[in-house]
């Protein structure tokens, strides 16, 4: 062999480096040889990096490491092996990577890994972490697979995904064959998604011997896990967080009063760390949020700054540790007040957190399927939940949690785990799921927790509305085609009504940006003047839906005439708009008409403007929202819901509220019985369009009321429809069954 032949491969990894050693050997005997001694990445092929090993010094130190081999051991005996372990324990991080490792010694002959993660920005951060630790590309050996975003490939070993997406993809590979071992992580959150993987993976497991579960949760849950899959191997991980626990008894009642008090006193100090504060709602954030500017910005400059950082529930909630060099640099500290109502979870990654305050309860969204609408409900907090937020503080050496209630609100109020998402949620989408798996022959599902028979008997009726089930109630030929979209059935009910109405480009768009999160930026006191005049240039008097098409029109025209995404970002700062928001909405929006090529469904040429497309729009809204309709009862903008008696009023920033005009009626996209009770995303319909696309069947179901009386009156007028029109993607029934055949 020549000397050539024993040079480092480089050009397969561009992250990868070497060792100082080898790279100044000019290929001299000695570094010939050190090149032969390096350990090679058994996933790769190549040697590892400096990196690697310091990394895995850290690795070596979480406490999760103490059980590798009892895991190891288990893994190789059992099917099933239950973790409980608290956060920062390293389970979420280094279980996955056990498990590669089992994978690769048999060859991967019964597949991959997968870890399931409740929320999408843990599972980006697990993937990044875990390639650094296992010193592979992320994207190739390690990646990840979240909503409208898939970051593998076919020779993926291990992905981080969030629970839903692996659910999805059981409808095309119900027994999950491409993976040797799953592993659900975070089961004490309690999703409605995990709950679904828990229950169908029993079934799975009795099919594929070959495949192992690992079970990752609190150690709250353990013993309802242990007995609802029976007698498996349980590894406890111990974790002894250094935490200091003030209770403040009395506090909760002027809650923001203390909440002030505590951060301006923890500054004044000098102790140096963060601050964490867990509110109730949004709206406590922004609130909070203006106060704490207010009167900061009064503060002693030789205190340091205090920057409030916001985190809304739908933006990513993650923390990052500057490194050294950075806050050499720095002249002035800096001390982060963080406003979040999240769980904490996603907060885990943070060591620069030494303070936390905890308001101890939250507003919890719980579905009434009598009327149809979320109620947000002042609830206390449960005590897995407490503890979570705790665990912020789990690395810190001298934390300290500022608790706003009594040890006895916390032992007597607090539940030890908070409720199922199921049996608080609307269980329409999971019904669909569960009708499309009941196809491959696992739709007898075995709940932790039987979801409420009243939510499940609501679902199915809606469903039944929508036309996605037959006579006999099994999932249509249309109700298949509508559990392809990875949308709400009632906004896929829309899209394929707009395939009739030759309106697809425009219902395409207006399903991504109510979707995506909400594209209008959270403003800062003393600018909703100047984002009003900056919003009103985007208004569309026919409706709030046509408002959003013509916002993503414009931010597409100013995409693809600027030079760089700086240009894209500051006219979006200028327009007081969330650039982040409206580029999901555009990847929402590519993935939703790749399904619609796929599935070969018809679309037109886009023609937003003219008086025909929009009366197809309202049309095609109407066939999937036709159960969310209300009428201004007295005309001054009190809006009365058609299914029950609940009264509602336009959001501030609804064009018909900015323009003073108030319709009559209007189809609304969201509704949720709150402080303010406000109608969001509304547009206008008539009740003779209305009465021409309802199933008879549910407009006869509904309660008696004067609107009902006014539609019943409209009916009697209407002519008879003499034809019925046929669509080729439904299956033959009548009008009332599907509204678009």
């Amino acid at each position: 062999m020549e000397e050539g032949d024993l040079e480092c491969p480089r050009s397969a990894s561009e992250r990868r480096y070497f060792p100082e050693s080898l790279d100044s050997s000019d290929g001299d005997e000695e570094g010939v040889l050190a090149c032969e001694d390096l350990e090679l990445n058994p996933f790769d092929g190549l040697p590892y990096s400096s990196r690697y090993y310091k990394l895995l010094k850290e690795r070596e130190d979480l406490p999760i490491w103490k059980e590798k081999y009892s895991f190891m051991e288990n893994l190789l005996q059992s099917q099933v092996v239950i973790i409980s372990g608290d956060a920062k324990c390293g389970k979420s991080s280094q279980v996955p990577q056990w498990c590669a490792e089992y994978c690769l010694s048999i060859h991967y002959q019964h597949g991959g890994v997968v870890c399931t993660q409740v929320h999408k920005q843990t599972a980006v951060q697990l993937a990044l972490r875990v390639a650094d630790e296992m010193d592979v590309n992320i994207g190739h050996e390690v990646g990840y697979v979240i909503p409208f975003e898939n970051c593998c490939t076919s020779e993926t070993i291990l992905r981080y995904c969030t629970d839903d997406m692996l659910q999805r993809e059981m409808m095309s590979n119900p027994f999950l064959g491409s993976y040797g071992v799953i592993i659900l992580d975070d089961v004490h959150e309690r999703s409605i998604a995990t709950d679904v993987l828990l229950g169908l993976l029993k079934d799975v497991l009795l099919a594929r011997p070959e495949l192992k579960l690992i079970i990752n949760s609190s150690p709250h849950l353990i013993s309802t896990l242990s007995s609802y899959y029976g007698n498996v191997p349980l590894i406890e991980v111990k974790n002894k967080h250094p935490v200091e626990v003030v209770y403040l008894s009395g506090a909760q009642k002027e809650s923001f009063e203390s909440i002030l008090r505590l951060i301006f006193e923890i500054h004044h100090s000098g102790e140096k760390g963060d601050i964490v504060v867990f509110l109730a709602c949004e709206q406590d954030i922004e609130k909070a949020y203006e106060i704490v500017c207010q009167e900061g910005s009064n503060l002693n400059p030789d205190l340091g700054e205090l920057v409030v950082v916001p985190l809304y529930p739908k933006e990513k909630c993650a923390l990052f540790k500057p490194n050294d060099e950075a806050e050499k640099r720095c002249q002035v500290y800096q001390r982060r007040v963080v406003l979040t109502a999240s769980s904490g979870e996603s907060l885990i990654w943070s060591n620069t957190v030494r303070f936390v305050i905890d308001v101890g309860v939250e507003r919890r969204k719980v579905y009434s399927p009598r009327i149809r609408a979320d109620s947000l409900v002042l609830q206390p907090i449960s005590q897995s939940q407490a503890e979570i937020r705790k665990q912020v503080l789990g690395s810190s050496s001298s934390g300290k949690l500022f608790c706003l209630y009594s040890e006895e609100f916390a032992s007597k109020d607090m539940r030890p785990l908070k409720p199922a998402e199921m049996q608080q949620a609307n269980l329409t989408s999971m019904v669909l799921f569960m009708k499309r798996i009941d196809i491959a022959g696992l739709g007898h599902c075995d709940f932790m927790n039987r979801p409420a028979p009243e939510s499940l008997m609501q679902a199915l009726e809606d469903l039944d509305y929508l036309a996605a089930l037959d006579n006999d109630g099994n999932l249509s030929e249309f109700g298949i085609i509508m559990s392809e979209f990875p949308l709400d059935p009632q906004l896929s009910k829309s899209i394929l009504a707009s395939c009739e109405f030759d309106c697809v480009d425009e219902m395409l768009t207006i399903a991504a940006m109510v979707t995506a999160p909400n594209c209008f930026s959270h403003l800062p006191r003393g600018a909703e003047e100047a984002a009003l005049t900056c919003w009103k240039t985007f208004l569309h008097p026919e409706g709030d839906h046509f408002t959003l098409v013509n916002l993503y029109k414009a931010f597409q025209d100013v995409t693809l005439n600027s030079t760089s995404e700086h240009c894209v970002e500051k006219w979006c700062h200028d327009y007081f708009l969330n650039c982040s928001a409206l580029r999901m909405a555009d990847v929402i929006r590519a993935e939703l008409l790749e399904i619609i090529k796929r599935i070969e469904l018809p679309y037109a040429e886009p023609a937003f403007g003219s008086k025909e497309n929009t009366l197809n729009i309202r049309k095609a809204l109407l066939s999937g929202y036709f159960m969310q309709i209300a009428r201004d009862v007295d005309g001054s903008g009190n809006y009365l819901m058609l299914t029950h008696k609940q009264v509602a009023q336009l959001h501030p920033l609804s064009c018909y509220s900015v323009t003073k005009k108030m319709p009559e009626w209007v189809l609304f996209h969201k509704f949720s019985i709150s402080d303010n009770n406000y109608i969001r995303i509304a547009s206008e319909i008539s009740p003779e369009l209305f009465m021409q696309l309802v199933p008879q069947y549910y407009f006869s179901n509904l309660p008696p009321s004067e609107s009902k009386d006014i539609l019943q009156q409209v009916m009697d007028h209407l002519s008879p429809i003499t034809e019925q029109k046929t669509c080729e993607k439904c299956p033959e029934t009548t009008e009332q069954r599907c509204t678009i055949q």
